[in-house]
Formats: C-alpha cells, structure tokens, sequence
C-alpha cells in the first residue's frame, strides 16, 4: 500500500478508510507501517522500546468497541530509518502524525513501559489531542526506582541475549516467569541492526513535561512482579497525575499487557469507556 491507503494526511478527515487495514503510509517523510482495526472511538496504541505493531494483535480482541491506530515506530519493524536520531518530544509529534495520516484529531491514548513516557508526552504537548489515557508498566520518569540490573541489562543489549527459560522469566516476570514459551509470541525482539538500537535509544533523551501537568482521565495499571519497572514507580507516578487511578495487577509482569490480555484488557476497555471500577484486577490466572 502507499500514502493513499489511509487517506490524505491532515486532521478530521470527512471519511474512514476501511475497517482492518495495515499497509504504510507517509508519516514526516518516512514509510510508515500502520495498522488499523475494528471500529468505535479511536485508541492510538504505542509499544515498548523494541515492540513492532504486530504485538498487539493478542490485546486488541480484548478492546472491542474502539478503532486501534498501531504503528511501528521510526527504525522499528517496517518502518523507515530516520535520517538522525529522535527524541522523546519528536517521537511524540511523530504519533500525532499517525493520527493525521488515519484522519483522527484526537484519541484515546494507550501506551505500554517506554510507550508510556511517550504516551504522557503526547498528552503533555497535545491536550487537546487525547480523550482518556492509558499507562501500564511504565514510570514518570521522576524519582526513577530502578529494576533488577540483570533484567534491565537483557532488555537493553545490542547483543543477542537469552531469553528463554529461566532467563526469560527473570527478565519480564509475571506470567513468562511461569510459562516463558509466552514470550516467543509477542513480537518483542531487540531492532535488527545496531543503528536502529542507537536511534532508538536516543528517544530516551529531551524529556520534558512533567505528569503534574497532564489533565486527562488516566489509568495507571503495574504487575507486582516487574523487574523492570516496579510498581513503585507507577503509584509516583499515579500520585502525580490530577485524574488518576491506580490498579496493581497481583502476580503481572512487565509484560502483562500481552502476556494476559484475556484478563487486563477487559479492565483497559472498562476504563476508556468511562466505566467506574466495580473491583481490583488483583489476580492473573495461572
């Protein structure tokens, strides 16, 4: 697909494309991989650091009644190599761009560990932009508690690492500590070449823009046992924004999102469309 598959960009457009779309479309000069499903209010989704679109195939069944906007970002999955490195604020204009290209002015925004930074980013330079928001296992970036060393070095490598077995449960926790064949299935390799581990890395720089500032109903959602971000760093991060709720999910990982869709995206969906908590989403089945 080209350009034209979604439309022309710009805000608002007068017509939706068809329903279930993926192909790539021109996004600030870069073919971009885009994919879009099912129909309802528009939720733009943004991945981990190396996560490619394909990994929220296992949550969307669990979000009906919302349009799903995914995208791989900037030097990810099959999305163009930007020309110089990006940093977290022009990442976050780079998913407004999405928006544009889909014909959507404005979103739900869900976004998971290092899409969730970018998630809070979005809504700090674009309010208007975003309708409720949606932050799981991520943090405010202040006052930073930080995981396991060993967990954080295999997520963060250039190298190809273990991440089976043991090692695999140890680095995600949760649900992969119990069963680590999960993990195969989630789309989550490292980038395929060292400039895109270097281009994406570099979106960790130019935060700015505190939580404080965000106004928008937020759902701050963390597993007990994330070793790479623990869920102390989500109840800072719930106890800095205005309109938040906090949910610790007993027994999630950092994973969670993917890991047990069935039994955390009910809770996401509840929360975007304006439903009240009837109890805790405390417990993940075994």
């Amino acid at each position: 697909m080209t350009g034209g598959a979604f439309g022309t960009r710009g805000p608002a457009m007068p017509h939706r494309p068809p329903i279930e779309r993926t192909g790539h479309v021109v996004v600030q000069g870069l073919r971009t991989r885009v994919e879009v499903r099912g129909d309802g209010p528009p939720l733009l989704l943004l991945n981990g650091i190396w996560g490619e679109l394909a990994a929220w195939h296992r949550l969307q069944p669990h979000l009906p009644g919302f349009r799903t906007i995914s995208f791989d970002g900037p030097g990810i999955g099959d999305t163009e190599m930007p020309p110089y490195p990006m940093s977290l604020p022009a990442l976050a204009r780079f998913a407004l761009a999405v928006l544009d290209a889909v014909g959507e002015s404005r979103a739900h925004v869900l976004g998971v560990s290092f899409g969730g930074v970018l998630a809070q980013q979005v809504a700090t330079i674009a309010p208007y932009r975003v309708d409720r928001l949606v932050l799981v296992s991520t943090t405010s970036g202040l006052a930073y508690l930080p995981g396991q060393p060993s967990a954080l070095l295999q997520l963060m490598s250039p190298l190809p690492t273990d991440r089976s077995g043991a090692a695999a449960g140890r680095t995600f926790g949760g649900r992969i500590r119990r069963d680590p064949a999960v993990l195969t299935r989630l789309h989550l390799e490292p980038p395929r070449s060292v400039e895109a581990y270097w281009h994406r890395l570099s979106a960790l720089t130019g935060w700015w823009g505190m939580p404080w500032s965000i106004r928008r109903p937020t759902l701050v959602l963390t597993g007990d046992d994330d070793p790479i971000v623990p869920a102390a760093n989500s109840r800072v991060l719930a106890s800095l924004i205005p309109q938040s709720r906090l949910h610790v999910v007993r027994g999630g990982g950092h994973l969670m999102l993917f890991d047990s869709p069935a039994e955390v995206g009910p809770w996401v969906a509840g929360f975007l469309a304006g439903a009240q908590a009837r109890g805790r989403p405390d417990t993940l089945a075994s």
